[in-house]
């Protein structure tokens, strides 16, 4: 084992939906202290903390009763849960700290969010240009790349249909998951168009809720109270400078990278996944990655999800929670959770038999990878 390596000590969340007695200091909080006592440690034990999607570092640390030694914020773009992932790494690698919490609070429906509209300047307010066409909403992008993956390789409705069919038979074995009463091809067809050829039920949900890691050292993971789930290998790549949202390729090229990347610290291959976490903001966003990630060749990603291999008992059993479409809208962190809670053997009738290794797959402007492992190598 790497005397570098890192591991998940702790994983904590909270209740997923509309919670208005709750602000995002509070169901940060929430998170964090069951992910302290996931861990078995406490409050006194955490020396740098890494926050998302909660207003103020300042007011959380004091509000926790804390002074870490390292202390950030980022902005709550679904991103930044690898990249906040790969900062608390590289903090514990570098000997910089030894215990780094992962903090994200999102009261987004009780604030009544909604991505897109006049008024929204999504992502860095840098694709203004394409305001005045209607394009000022994630679904709008993901719809166009939709159509163009469509056009190009025969993808169909049907396609996506099996990615919401799935994802909601495994929230339905998820007591935490918002949306949990089965649908079929008929009710996913049947569904109001929201921005064609994407329906309702290809978006995510926006919900309030809360998720928080603790990562530590692989030698300091040995004591705590749960067993250890070692980041075997991570890696990030923007797609900024050369092209431009929604990208020509489908963010091929960035995934191809840091799946090789993350595979190749890990000392691992796709064969060796036991399942996949996929970043799910909408349908076509799962075809996207599991083609530049590798599982399937490029263009074949619709014929591969209809022929079942995303479901529990298959082999690449994906957002085993129900994800972002069926379980909630966690940005990303809930998902890292998920891999953590499969690797333990915490997920009861959802389980994945024997999981050995998981993949955390993110297509964004900043495409991300994430191998987590039960063994440290």
């Amino acid at each position: 084992m790497s005397q570098n390596a890192t591991a998940v000590v702790g994983v904590g969340t909270t209740a997923y939906g509309r919670l208005p007695e709750h602000d995002a200091y509070s169901l940060g909080m929430w998170a964090l202290s069951n992910a302290l006592d996931d861990s078995g440690l406490g409050f006194a034990d955490i020396d740098a903390v890494i926050i998302n999607r909660i207003p103020d570092y300042q007011r959380f640390c004091e509000v926790a009763g804390i002074d870490p030694q390292f202390v950030t914020i980022t902005p709550g773009h679904g991103r930044f849960a690898a990249i906040c992932i790969d900062m608390a790494c590289a903090l514990v690698r570098s000997g910089r700290c030894n215990t780094v919490a992962l903090v994200y609070g999102n009261n987004g429906r009780s604030a009544g969010d909604a991505y897109g509209g006049a008024d929204d300047s999504y992502g860095s307010g840098g694709n203004g240009l394409w305001f005045p066409y209607g394009m000022t909403s994630p679904g709008a992008f993901h719809a166009l790349m939709a159509r163009r993956h469509m056009q190009m390789f025969g993808t169909t409705p049907e396609h996506l249909a099996e990615i919401s069919i799935t994802f909601r038979r495994h929230a339905g074995l998820n007591p935490n998951a918002v949306m949990r009463s089965p649908i079929d091809l008929d009710g996913y067809l049947g569904a109001r168009m929201i921005c064609e050829p994407l329906r309702l039920l290809d978006y995510c949900l926006i919900n309030d809720g809360g998720v928080a890691l603790i990562i530590t050292s692989a030698e300091r993971a040995r004591d705590r109270a749960k067993r250890p789930i070692y980041v075997r290998g991570a890696a990030l790549q923007t797609v900024f400078a050369e092209s431009t949202f929604p990208p020509d390729d489908f963010w091929y090229g960035a995934l191809r990278s840091v799946s090789q990347r993350s595979m190749a610290q890990a000392g691992l291959t796709r064969d060796d996944m036991s399942a996949l976490m996929i970043y799910d903001n909408f349908t076509p966003t799962v075809l996207f990655s599991l083609e530049g990630a590798g599982y399937c060749p490029v263009g074949e990603s619709g014929r591969f999800v209809a022929e079942g291999h995303l479901g529990l008992g298959r082999r690449y059993p994906a957002n085993t929670s129900g994800g972002h479409l069926s379980e909630s809208y966690m940005q990303g962190w809930a998902l890292n959770v998920e891999a953590v809670r499969q690797l333990r053997g915490e997920c009861d009738v959802r389980q994945v038999q024997d999981a050995a290794n998981v993949h955390y797959i993110a297509a964004s402007p900043v495409c991300s990878s994430i191998v987590y492992s039960r063994d440290p190598s």
